[in-house]
């Protein structure tokens, strides 16, 4: 593909403005530039009309030197080039925006020798790096990309939250079987950082066939209902027995009139052992932080907006995605409903919370359940902050969340069924990656909405051992092996099947099957350290925890910028290398 860089007239500038700020767009360019495609010509007539056009392809650009002059110039320098490029002039400003917008096609690094001078590596990262188009609902560029290269493609598709059509991926080209070593280059692309190693996973000792014995049947029980949970308080309203109270949660869940005051303590927002009175100042003291950070947005002029493209890029996703969230849940449904315009306004002030990370797309789908819960915008805010605490690395750029889980996940898949994993493997799926979406938004997307509730309220209550959600995932692969198995499916329909499941599981079968693993696996004599690691299993658990799992130990106190409770640390930690570290 190549590209000609043109100047937009003035009088054009504001016309084009929406369009070119579109995320939907294959190309986005910010007022004084747009991105044309644009035909090669030899024809001699077309000299004049082009001769100020500069054409070259983005992976020939070796460096962008940027010079100051009363206004900003850059310098492109090509890889191979006979003659040297014209300077790109910004009279009217316009190059931050330019070096902004081609960072999601290449990656920009600062020389070494000139700070002013930006080296331009172009590996496959234009998927890995758009993850601000998680729910890009435009799927013919997917399908386009999928044709040219299913692996790159998938990874890319798989980083967007959305349903994709499947069926028109399958082509009837024929695709030529890569060697594994080219996958594993391909995958480290997309996810960038995650370097494989075709003999083992990267941190784990290689995990041979294990005897984990018969798989114990467990039962569910009915939801944890007022009365219940009104006979875990003392008199000043403090909680009490929250091991026994934890559990039956576990169990069984919430009834809709308990989740309101129940999820405040699960997130963390209500310390269990607090009175009413110290939560009532709680919540006076968190309302006003609250509208203090609200009003740092509102208060934002046009003028100061029109200098900030971070807040005023934050704003056009938050607005975007904000009208497509939930919208056949009453609560979200119809036009100017008040739950849109408070789910708009939390997601802004979360910006101010968190303005390094900001809103990514995505982030409104962990919002609506928590808001639709909570029918309250300072309470459904905190509980957003806790629930981000524990979400924060899959939605980093470096993505360092979904590359442990996914890492985690294939280990926990190898030793409960290494014949499924070997399967798997051999249609290039080993990596798990058709797992992405499960975990990126907790399955939010592939539940009613009913049932995201039900499973969200069970997880946090951290039991019955570090990363549930894993044998969550296990639970369903289990359930769906047979089929992929019999109907021996390949890479296309592994990927085309796991995507229908959606809307089609059923939560309780889920989590009595995932509990059922769990005790699989405490009862191996032999489990290796890994997955202890993973599902956080320790000897000296008492005998008599009620789960029968063993809930984890207590953490001990450590800063959320370096650790975050899926079990891993943060990008800041001196672990950077593939093999991952993990905090039991």
């Amino acid at each position: 593909e190549r590209l000609s860089w043109t100047q937009c007239p003035g009088d054009r500038s504001h016309q084009l403005l929406e369009t070119q700020q579109s995320y939907e767009t294959e190309w986005d360019m910010i007022n004084a530039v747009s991105f044309r495609k644009r035909p090669c010509s030899n024809r001699e007539g077309d000299h004049e009309r082009t001769r100020w056009a500069l054409t070259f392809s983005v992976s020939e650009l070796r460096s962008i030197t940027v010079k100051e002059e009363g206004w900003t110039f850059l310098i492109c320098k090509l890889k191979e080039a006979s003659t040297p490029l014209p300077a790109l002039h910004f009279h009217q400003g316009g190059s931050r925006e330019f070096l902004e917008s081609l960072r999601r096609f290449a990656l920009l690094t600062e020389s070494p020798d000139d700070e002013m001078c930006l080296l331009v590596s172009t590996p496959n990262k234009a998927l890995s790096q758009s993850f601000e188009n998680l729910l890009d609902d435009n799927s013919f560029g997917l399908v386009h990309k999928f044709r040219k290269d299913p692996y790159v493609a998938t990874l890319g598709g798989f980083s967007k939250v959305t349903n994709y059509i499947f069926d028109a991926l399958r082509g009837s080209e024929e695709q030529h079987q890569r060697p594994p070593e080219e996958v594993a280059d391909l995958l480290g692309e997309v996810i960038p950082g995650l370097e494989i190693n075709q003999q083992e996973e990267p941190g784990f000792e290689v995990i041979t066939r294990i005897d984990l014995g018969t798989r114990p049947q467990v039962m569910r029980r009915e939801p944890v209902s007022v009365d219940n949970w009104t006979k875990h308080q003392d008199p000043e309203g403090r909680m009490i027995n929250i091991p026994h109270l934890k559990h039956t949660i576990f169990k069984g869940g919430l009834c809709h009139a308990m989740r309101k005051e129940a999820w405040k303590f699960l997130l963390g927002y209500f310390p269990w052992d607090s009175t009413l009175e110290e939560r009532k100042a709680l919540q006076r003291s968190k309302t006003d932080e609250y509208f203090r950070m609200k009003l740092q947005w509102k208060s934002v002029s046009e003028e100061q907006e029109r200098r900030n493209s971070r807040l005023r890029d934050y704003r056009s996703l938050i607005e975007k995605d904000v009208n497509r969230t939930d919208r056949t849940n009453r609560f979200y449904e119809g036009i100017d409903n008040p739950g849109l315009a408070l789910l708009h306004d939390i997601l802004m002030t979360y910006c101010m919370y968190d303005f390094d990370l900001g809103y990514v797309q995505g982030m409104s789908d962990l919002l609506s359940p928590i808001l639709y819960v909570m029918e309250n915008e300072v309470d459904a805010f905190w509980c957003f902050v806790s629930f981000m605490d524990q979400m924060h690395q899959n939605f980093e750029e470096q993505m360092q969340g979904m590359k442990t889980q996914l890492i985690q996940l294939s280990t926990l898949l190898r030793l409960l069924d290494l014949a499924f994993w070997n399967y798997l493997e051999s249609q290039d799926s080993g990596y798990l990656y058709f797992c992405f979406r499960w975990l990126l938004i907790r399955f939010k997307r592939e539940l009613s909405f009913q049932d995201v509730l039900r499973l969200w309220e069970v997880m946090w209550t951290s039991l019955p051992c570090l990363n549930f959600h894993l044998l969550v995932c296990c639970a369903i692969l289990d359930s769906e092996k047979q089929k992929i198995m019999e109907e021996n499916y390949g890479f296309n329909e592994i990927l085309k099947h796991i995507n229908e499941l959606s809307m089609k599981l059923d939560i309780e079968e889920i989590l009595q099957k995932a509990e059922g693993i769990c005790l699989q696996i405490k009862s191996c004599k032999d489990l290796p350290h890994s997955v202890s690691v993973i599902l956080g299993f320790d000897s000296n658990i008492s005998s008599s925890d009620p789960t029968g799992c063993g809930s984890p130990p207590a953490p001990r106190p450590i800063q959320r910028q370096d650790v975050c409770s899926n079990g891993h640390l943060r990008k800041n930690s001196s672990h950077n290398s593939c093999k991952v570290a993990f905090i039991s």
